[in-house]
């Protein structure tokens, strides 16, 4: 299964929202706080190509983008399948 890892910060719903759903998956993640982590926002910039907003989830090295999308990909049913598949 792919690693998932969840750049957040404090006081976010759409991250509440993303860690429920994973757990609601039964789906590890790493969470980086990019408040708390020094240089962890300079990376969330640079992996997720200027995305600002969090959170910004990856399955490996793929960008899903925030919660709306991952949210989109659990309603399609695919978010198992992705995440068992060798590549994105």
């Amino acid at each position: 299964m792919k690693n998932v890892t969840v750049y957040m910060g404090p006081r976010c719903n759409f991250c509440d929202a993303a860690k429920r759903l994973l757990q609601r998956n039964s789906i590890p993640y790493k969470e980086i706080n990019i408040a708390l982590e020094e240089g962890k926002r300079e990376e969330m910039l640079i992996k997720s190509k200027g995305k600002q907003t969090i959170p910004q989830i990856f399955f490996d090295e793929y960008h899903v983008g925030g919660y709306k999308e991952l949210r989109e990909i659990e309603k399609n049913g695919e978010l198992i399948n992705i995440l068992k598949k060798a590549k994105v």
